[in-house]
């Protein structure tokens, strides 16, 4: 199974992602709430280092088209990670002005809506990925919350999306294969679940997390 490391903090933490085999990592940017956030001059800096040896991932949570290919273009990322919903106007704007940068739409799962929520978006980027964000919510949550969601929802959008969908929210060692079984996501997606107090990437945890992924029958 595919992995992501997300919330990624340094050079020394991207090696580690790429030496317990992980498929991208995830650099956050500015956000409304959640752990993990750096600047973009260290996301620049982080991605220009481990260039052609992992994807890299955005995560933005701007939404006006000239902001976030504005964004893209300072960080210097292969793909962009949307946390919020945006207009298709977006996601044109990134194809024409950032050309061959992927992108992955992100759907908070807080019920059965969240499949029509998927399906409308998926035409219009490269992948889904499934979290368990509350945009709405008074404080406004984008990602990074530590929690699962209702996989049976997220395993009804697998099912009916063509496209790759990536399952994250909540995940960690211990739940890893059950996600995987259940769901049978394109790739799992994990940042909370790999961190201690600090906040520091648990080189332990990694490589459990890892082990679990290079099992699991699903790739």
């Amino acid at each position: 199974m595919r992995f992501k490391i997300c919330c990624i903090q340094s050079v020394e933490e991207a090696e580690m992602a790429i030496n317990a085999g992980a498929w991208a990592i995830g650099l956050v940017a500015a956000m409304p709430s959640g752990p993990g956030p750096v600047d973009d001059p260290r996301i620049r800096t982080i991605a220009d280092a481990v260039r052609g040896r992992i994807r890299r991932v955005l995560l933005t949570a701007h939404t006006d088209p000239e902001v976030v290919v504005d964004h893209i273009r300072r960080c210097g990322t292969d793909m962009v990670q949307l946390v919020d919903a945006v207009a298709v106007q977006t996601c044109d704007a990134i194809r024409r002005y950032c050309p061959g940068v992927e992108i992955i739409q992100v759907v908070h799962v807080q019920g059965n809506g969240a499949l029509e929520e998927a399906k409308a978006a998926a035409p219009h980027g490269d992948m889904i990925l499934l979290d368990s964000g509350r945009p709405d919510g008074l404080v406004k949550e984008l990602g990074g919350t530590g929690r699962t969601h209702n996989w049976e929802v997220s395993t009804k959008i697998v099912a009916a999306l063509d496209c790759p969908v990536i399952l994250a929210g909540g995940l960690n060692p211990d739940n890893a294969s059950a996600a995987c079984t259940m769901v049978k996501p394109f790739a799992l997606d994990i940042c909370s679940g790999l961190r201690w107090s600090g906040f520091a990437l648990d080189a332990e945890k990694l490589i459990d997390f890892a082990q679990v992924c290079d099992n699991d029958f699903t790739t």
